[in-house]
């Protein structure tokens, strides 16, 4: 039992590290002259970004001033390649409860995080391959060229979904970085649930 809580401390930990590191993208970034947590001026190298809308008053929003020390280019990478797997952990926090689990011999929780204690090695030996697998291809089309944050030929679309209008194209951006943004504070919202039963209000304990 003792082992399982530090297991389970650490999965909270890491998981609340990679949500931090998104935190300075949240909107278009580079030298910021005020202090403010909202600046109605947006940094060098972050004008030309999507992000900022109603829900930072339609300021940019750094908190932190974090704008000074990291790039524009990478917080947005960062912030997208957060965002994409908290959408996807949220996915996969509600299936096992509402679907259940596939026929497994080791994994049988519907607990999120008991069920990555559960699974075996060689599943998070394929896990990792397979993750490096995409980045590595993300990065080959990359050189082609292509874009996996926004402006340019999309690194993969095979629904052909990406518009040809700018405009277009930058609203669709918008909607996934809003998406992902709602996705990161959601699944945070269910790990300190999980951890800290009674943290989040409306969600039950043991959740």
């Amino acid at each position: 039992p003792a082992t399982l809580g530090i297991s389970k401390m650490k999965s909270a930990i890491a998981c609340t590290l990679a949500l931090a590191g998104s935190a300075a993208a949240f909107a278009p970034q580079a030298s910021v002259p005020a202090t403010t947590a909202l600046n109605s001026a947006v940094p060098e190298g972050y004008d030309d970004l999507v992000g900022i809308d109603l829900e930072s008053g339609g300021k940019f929003f750094d908190p932190l001033n974090l704008a000074q020390w990291i790039p524009a280019k990478w917080a947005r990478e960062t912030e997208l390649a957060n965002g994409r797997s908290a959408m996807l952990a949220t996915v996969g926090w509600f299936f096992p409860y509402t679907l259940g689990t596939f026929d497994s011999q080791d994994v049988t929780s519907t607990d999120p995080m008991a069920a990555i204690l559960e699974a075996d090695p060689q599943w998070w030996a394929q896990f990792v391959v397979l993750c490096g697998t995409f980045e590595a291809y993300k990065y080959k089309k990359a050189l082609e060229g292509k874009s996996y944050t926004g402006k340019g030929e999309p690194v993969v679309d095979y629904l052909k979904g990406y518009p040809a209008e700018e405009d277009e194209r930058r609203k669709m951006e918008m909607k996934e970085l809003k998406n992902g943004r709602l996705a990161m504070i959601g699944i945070a919202s269910f790990l300190s649930a999980h951890f800290i039963p009674g943290s989040v209000p409306g969600l039950p304990a043991g959740f």
